[in-house]
């Protein structure tokens, strides 16, 4: 009786644990995605801002 208490429990650990992990990547990508698209926006004012001159 103990056995499939324990079954359920492992797989729902090892759900929460793919779910922490999916959304960790997730985050860490999506700010990658946003530091370097502010850096390029960066770039472009940097650009345009010289061009006046």
């Amino acid at each position: 009786m103990e056995t499939p208490f324990l079954s359920v429990l492992a797989m729902v650990a090892i759900v929460l644990l793919v779910g922490v992990t999916g959304g960790v990547v997730y985050l860490t990508l999506a700010d990658w995605r946003d530091r370097r698209r502010q850096q390029d926006e960066t770039r472009t004012l940097k650009r345009s801002t010289a061009k006046r001159r």
